[in-house]
């Protein structure tokens, strides 16, 4: 049973080019996740062990559920809601609510998204400032990073203007603004991610680093670690949120949506190790501790700047490298809802633009004030996790991962292979596409969600 409509929405247009996608979905892919998170989950779990458990997921796991997302976005041609009330057949309206979450989903990792891009503002100014250059210890690094999050004016500030520089791109359209966007965006974060590693590699010491990241220790290696290595790969090639649908809905019949697709996942999985190779090279370079957690590259990358030649410029250009990741992320995360409002609602594209930022710089200062600027909203005031903790827990794990696996299991069992590999335009390996999207991801996924509710534990 395939979907109605043979091109995009007509509100929003198309993607001219399959480059044009290929770049725009891989910016969506790459953001925070390759370059903030992978790195100190890496480091967390062990190095190499973990990474290669990583790719693992990202082939099995990973790939089929992207593909499956673009075949939806793309046979409907409508938003995430849309897509599912068009192919679910006689359940279409109960499947929609499946689109619906990916809606809200993506709605709640933006409003939290946007407050730590804002940080990489606030990270990028300094280093062009020179306060980075200075001889610094890790405590003098922490004690910035604690003095700019528990600062109200400057994180809400930076979190609104992530937000306006992403309405501006999206307000433009499919190709006048995002694939705009993304052929600017995406090799200029090439270029900066290859000059980077290339004299990451090159520092003294820096192989220390190489071996931590290539080669494996699996006696290093926990079920905590396992788990994290999935739910990084759903996080990071932005699955469960309704991105992949609805940038599939822009991809025009005649592009290849396996080449299209397999193409972001590279992408995305390149990005994430070329990072590793800018990271763990200069923090072994100078003796850093690989596991320092989430404030890897706000405290331990800036207190090694001054140690290396040319730190400024190192430190710049590291800063520069965030901020480009997190908006072309934070751009496909407005896409949806604002895709969402359009379709669904009939409302014009401009005016769904700033009443969707709007809404969400709202919910972001929350998540902005609760780092240190508002006592309240910490982790002493809400029983052991700050409001942004929380949301990363409710949006970025838990409904994220639902989101997936209810994916899964509509493109296996209710809309069904056939049609799937129909719109993949006779992919070859459909069978193991087939197999993989109707028992190994809903399976594993499923795995990762009763870890997390058993446990506790999050990613």
């Amino acid at each position: 049973m395939s979907g109605p409509s043979s091109s995009g929405p007509a509100s929003s247009g198309q993607f001219g080019s399959r480059l044009g996608f290929i770049l725009a979905a891989a910016g969506s892919a790459i953001g925070l996740g390759n370059i903030w998170r992978f790195p100190y989950t890496v480091g967390e779990s062990g190095g190499a062990a973990f990474v290669l458990v990583y790719l693992g997921f990202v082939a099995l796991i990973g790939v089929p559920v992207l593909l499956a997302e673009l075949a939806i976005g793309r046979a409907s041609g409508k938003n995430p809601v849309g897509a599912f009330r068009a192919l679910g057949g006689r359940h279409g309206e109960a499947w929609a609510w499946v689109g619906r979450l990916g809606v809200l989903t993506g709605f709640g990792i933006l409003s939290f998204y946007s407050v730590i891009a804002g940080w990489t503002l606030s990270y990028l100014w300094r280093a062009l400032s020179g306060e980075f250059a200075a001889v610094m210890s890790p405590a003098q690094s922490g004690a910035i990073f604690e003095e700019i999050i528990a600062n109200p004016g400057e994180v809400v500030t930076m979190a609104g203007v992530f937000l306006l520089l992403t309405a501006l791109v999206v307000r433009g359209g499919v190709s006048g603004g995002i694939e705009r966007a993304a052929k600017v965006l995406m090799p200029v974060f090439f270029v900066i991610l290859l000059v980077l590693a290339g004299r990451a590699v090159t520092l003294p010491g820096g192989g220390e680093g190489l071996r931590f990241l290539f080669e494996p220790d699996f006696s290093k290696l926990s079920g905590t670690a396992v788990m994290s290595a999935l739910g990084q790969a759903l996080f990071s090639l932005s699955l469960g949120m309704g991105a992949m649908i609805t940038y599939g809905s822009y991809l025009q019949k005649k592009e290849g949506l396996g080449v299209a697709g397999i193409s972001v996942a590279l992408f995305d999985t390149g990005i994430a190790l070329l990072a590793g190779l800018i990271i763990f090279p200069a923090l072994f370079s100078v003796g850093a501790e690989p596991s320092a957690g989430p404030g890897l590259v706000f405290v331990a990358m800036p207190a090694i700047f001054d140690q290396l030649p040319a730190g400024q410029a190192f430190g710049v250009a590291f800063y520069a490298l965030l901020a480009v990741a997190a908006l072309t992320s934070t751009i496909s995360l407005l896409e949806v809802v604002v895709a969402y409002v359009v379709g669904e609602r009939g409302i014009k594209r401009e005016t769904a633009v700033w009443l969707v930022t709007g809404l969400c710089f709202v919910v972001a200062v929350p998540s902005a004030l609760s780092q240190g600027a508002v006592e309240g909203l910490g982790a002493e005031g809400l029983g052991g996790q700050s409001f942004l903790d929380l949301m990363n827990i409710v949006f970025g794990n838990i409904s994220l991962s639902l989101g997936a696996l209810l994916i899964a299991i509509f493109a296996g069992w209710t809309w069904g292979v056939v049609p799937a590999l129909e719109e993949m335009n006779g992919m070859s390996l459909g069978g193991l596409w087939a197999a993989a999207i109707k028992f190994l991801c809903p399976i594993a996924i499923a795995g990762v969600m009763g870890y997390i509710l058993v446990t506790g534990r999050f990613f």
